[in-house]
C-alpha cells in the first residue's frame, strides 16, 4: 500500500497510525516482517522512549524492547516506580531490519514520519534516547560517551509533511536536532527536552555499565521535576538550548 507522509501525519490517534504501520511498504523490510512494531504505551506518557529498530524477540511479539535488553529496560522503568504502560517505547523503525543489521538510510527515511507522528500525538515532556543510533537520528554529530546523562533541550520546528529533514541554523546544522512537524504549529516551533543514555544492550555485555546505565536513569523523575518547575511549555520564552541537570 503507497501510504505517504500527509497520510501519516494526518492520523488522529495512535491505533490509527498503527494501522498504516500494518499496511505500509514505504520501504522493503515489510517483505521479512514477522510482525508490525510500532510502540507501545500510554498515549499520553509524560516519557518517550526511542530506541533504534525491533530485534528478533521484539519482530516476533510485536512489542519494543522485549528482549534481554527491554526486559533491563522494564527494569528500570519499575526501579523509578513506573510500568511500562506508564511510558511510551517506540523506535525510529517500526519493523526488524533482517538479521539485525543496521538501519539502512532509505529505511530510515521511509519510518521517519512515523516517529514525527508518534512524538506529536503523545506530546512527552521528556524524550529519552536509547542509544547512540537513535540519538544520531536527531542530533547526528554528539557522542553518547560525552553527553550521557544529559538533559538538553532544543527547539523543534514544524515543517510541511513531505519536507526533508534538516539542521534548524544556516549553518548547516552543527548539533541542532532535525526537524519535525507537529500540529501544524507554525511560529517558534516547541521547546523539547531530550535526555541521552546508553542502550540497555550495552549493560548486558559489560556489566560495570549497569550502575551507569541506573545512575542516569534515576535523573528522570529530577529532570520531570525541573520541566514542571520551569513550567516548561510550547509557548514558553526559554533558551534555545539549555542543559537542565
Amino acid at each position: 500500500m503507497k501510504i505517504t507522509d500527509k497520510d501519516i501525519l494526518g492520523t488522529d490517534s495512535l491505533s490509527a497510525l498503527n494501522e498504516l504501520v500494518s499496511k505500509c511498504e514505504r520501504c522493503s523490510l515489510f517483505k521479512t516482517k514477522t510482525k508490525d512494531v510500532p510502540g507501545v504505551g500510554s498515549e499520553t506518557a509524560r516519557v518517550m522512549f526511542i530506541g533504534e529498530a525491533p530485534g528478533k524477540d521484539e519482530d516476533l511479539q510485536g512489542e519494543p524492547f522485549v528482549g534481554r535488553a527491554g526486559q533491563l529496560l522494564t527494569e528500570l522503568i519499575e526501579s523509578l516506580g513506573w510500568q511500562r504502560k506508564d511510558v511510551y517505547i517506540a523506535n525510529v523503525l517500526k519493523h526488524r531490519p533482517p538479521n539485525n543489521r543496521d538501519p539502512k538510510p532509505e529505511e530510515i527515511e521511509a519510518c521517519w514520519p512515523y516517529l514525527k507522528r508518534q512524538i506529536q500525538l503523545i506530546d512527552p515532556k521528556l524524550i529519552v534516547f536509547l542509544g547512540r543510533h537513535a540519538m544520531n537520528r536527531f542530533f547526528p554529530t554528539l557522542q553518547i560517551s560525552k553527553c550521557h546523562g544529559n538533559a538538553f533541550r532544543k527547539e523543534l520546528h514544524f515543517e510541511e509533511p513531505d519536507s526533508r529533514l534538516r539542521g534548524n541554523d544556516k549553518g548547516g546544522g552543527g548539533n541542532d536536532p532535525r526537524t519535525i512537524s507537529r500540529y501544524g504549529a507554525g511560529k517558534g516551533g516547541r521547546k523539547q527536552v531530550f535526555l541521552a543514555l546508553y542502550h540497555p544492550a550495552v549493560a548486558l555485555y559489560n556489566g560495570s555499565m549497569k550502575e551507569t546505565l541506573q545512575t542516569d536513569f534515576n535523573k528522570i523523575p529530577k529532570i520531570l521535576a525541573k520541566i514542571d518547575e520551569e513550567k516548561l511549555n510550547n509557548n514558553g520564552n526559554q533558551p534555545k538550548q539549555q542543559k537542565l541537570i
